[in-house]
């Protein structure tokens, strides 16, 4: 629908030949509008009234312009008229609104990179899970699954599926040190699921908030509240109370995946502080490519040192283990591990730290919720009361961190 806006214009009536009809068809004119109009010269002359509807028969006394208005001759016929044309314009609806925001395909967008973020990690740990209880080499499980990845990442630049990099020198000593973080952290979770049971090993990497503010603080400068550090002491007492009553509980997975609280964060907040440099910066999926190659490159020398070459069908078939169900499971496991650290890295960009911490948890109470119903773990009345005292010190932590202190006032 459009409105109509009246607008004015000057017009000049030139003393031009009459225009004569054909027939004697009489000829009226429509006035749009109401009231009549007064027309009146600027030398004070009489003014004159032309009517709504003008309506004349043919003659040689009618005067009528190019347009088919009656023209009225002015009182002196050596000068020519000043009047006003009416006409009429369309003014679309849309004229002076401002622009809509879309607050909401935002959100929308960053709540299904979540789901996804939460999907894959499920799908990896219980393939994971599965792999590394057949197969406990956690180093060589973790070289293959920086192999796919890898392949993926060069499939992607082969195809043109995604722009290849040109990266100097400066921009891979800056990476260095993120694909050595990002190494051990994904080193040490495999390490502490093959030894522990899968709702354990997250139950400790609740911890997470506790790393992230200690970091946060020391590389980026967000030093913590009295209510944010309060929030931390029931992630650490319910961390220890479902460690004492652990059924699967040993050192070295409890370390390995303090570890991996450590490397991970350490990994977050050094992207976060690599990402937000301006000049020469690189966008996260080719951050997390790179860093996934040299991540396999830092680690091969060491699985072959320290595992040897393991993988192969001969030893799987010597060592009694369904080689297809196990390649099937490593390419899951490895598919969704580069799924969900991508996917990762698109969120870590969007929030902060501190936020994707939080997400993290968030995420781990899903993961200990569907490992224990897919792989049955025994869990007692204190172990699990242990493991909601951590996850509500988390969603304490996440609600406070919101509170900003009070500017102080002089």
């Amino acid at each position: 629908m459009q409105s109509t806006a009246i607008s004015f214009s000057p017009s000049i009536s030139l003393p031009k030949k009459p225009h004569k009809p054909s027939g004697s068809a009489s000829l009226c004119r429509f006035n749009p509008l109401s009231q009549p109009l007064r027309f009146g010269s600027l030398n004070g002359s009489t003014a004159r009234k032309i009517n709504p509807i003008s309506c004349s028969a043919d003659s040689s006394s009618s005067k009528l312009n190019r347009n088919g208005w009656i023209s009225v001759p002015a009182p002196v016929p050596e000068r020519e008229s000043d009047g006003v044309e009416v006409r009429a314009t369309s003014v679309p609806e849309s004229a002076g609104e401002a622009p809509k925001s879309k607050p909401m395909t935002e959100t929308l967008v960053l709540g299904s990179l979540f789901g996804l973020w939460y999907l894959f990690n499920i799908y990896f740990n219980i393939y994971n899970k599965q792999v590394l209880k057949a197969f406990p080499y956690p180093v060589t499980v973790t070289l293959a699954q920086f192999a796919v990845g890898s392949v993926l990442v060069i499939l992607m630049w082969t195809l043109n599926l995604y722009k290849r990099p040109k990266i100097s020198g400066a921009q891979l000593v800056a990476i260095l040190p993120l694909a050595a973080v990002h190494t051990l952290g994904n080193l040490f979770t495999n390490m502490s699921l093959g030894k522990v049971s899968v709702s354990f090993t997250h139950t400790i990497k609740a911890m997470e908030p506790f790393f992230s503010v200690v970091l946060s603080a020391m590389f980026l400068g967000e030093f913590p509240t009295l209510w944010v550090l309060s929030s931390l002491v029931p992630i650490v007492g319910g961390v220890g109370l479902a460690s004492m009553t652990e059924a699967s509980f040993n050192w070295a997975g409890f370390w390995s995946a303090m570890a991996s609280n450590l490397t991970n964060q350490s990994r977050n907040v050094l992207s976060k502080k690599f990402m937000v440099r301006k000049e020469e910066s690189l966008d996260n999926i080719t951050l997390f490519s790179i860093i996934t190659i040299m991540s396999f490159f830092l680690l091969a020398p060491y699985a072959f040192f320290t595992e040897g070459v393991k993988f192969t069908p001969a030893y799987l078939e010597a060592a009694g283990l369904n080689v297809n169900q196990l390649y099937t499971r490593s390419l899951i496991a490895a598919l969704c591990f580069h799924a969900y650290q991508q996917v990762s890295y698109m969120i870590l960009q969007r929030v902060s730290p501190v936020t994707h911490s939080v997400g993290n948890c968030v995420k781990r109470v899903v993961v200990i919720v569907t490992s224990v119903l897919f792989f049955r773990t025994p869990v007692s009345l204190i172990n699990g009361l242990g493991t909601g005292i951590a996850l509500a010190g988390v969603f304490l932590y996440s609600r406070v961190k919101r509170i900003k202190p009070k500017a102080k006032t002089e």
